[in-house]
């Protein structure tokens, strides 16, 4: 079968396709969809990709369906709505799931201002930092963060999302990812890609 024409540029070709799979599958579609619809590679796919969310015309959720057209980021104004985008892994990074579960409202006089969402918690690694499996953690979406603070990293060129304290270590060309569990050591990574930093977290009483 013989690749489709495209009129438009490319940019406007996947975010128009991304938008249209979201709309009939309920998901995003993978970057290997994407390319295999456009008949190109996934390094090229990647860079267009890139490109676009740097751009603020897409935004990535994390994991292999994390490329949205529209940010499930709301700015909370005092009563608003932020999404829940699934689960984040506590352990051994996994793919992140990118699909909103609901929609929460989150005073402002109680969590503040900005870009946020939350993540549904699930494993044990950070539970001397007070986040057990099954916790709300709040994020507020940046792409920078200071030492020690907790993160949502991403690592594995872009494919996979954990929760972590974060040390970078120039000098030694990496990155650590301390777990707040004493049974579990350290992570390391040449690099990872921050997408948030962890706030709140609002969990059930036992």
């Amino acid at each position: 079968m013989q690749p489709k024409k495209h009129s438009m540029n490319r940019p406007d070709e996947i975010e128009a396709y991304i938008s249209d799979y979201r709309r009939r599958c309920g998901v995003s579609p993978t970057m290997q969809e994407i390319a295999d619809h456009f008949a190109l590679n996934k390094s090229t796919v990647y860079k267009h990709l890139k490109n676009m969310e740097r751009s603020g015309r897409i935004v990535s959720q994390g994991g292999k369906r994390g490329y949205l057209t529209k940010a499930p980021l709301i700015e909370v104004p005092d009563g608003d709505v932020v999404p829940i985008l699934g689960r984040i892994p506590c352990g051994s990074p996994v793919l992140a799931q990118e699909d909103i579960e609901d929609y929460v409202r989150l005073p402002e006089n109680l969590f503040g201002r900005g870009d946020f969402y939350l993540l549904r918690a699930k494993g044990n690694s950070m539970v001397n930092a007070g986040i057990d499996s099954g916790d709300l953690v709040l994020i507020r979406q940046q792409s920078t963060a200071d030492p020690g603070q907790i993160i949502v990293a991403l690592v594995n060129d872009d494919e996979e999302g954990t929760l972590k304290r974060y040390y970078p270590e120039p000098e030694n060309h990496r990155v650590r990812l301390h777990p707040e569990n004493d049974a579990l050591e350290d992570m390391y990574y040449p690099y990872v890609t921050i997408q948030g930093v962890a706030v709140k977290v609002i969990k059930d009483l036992r």
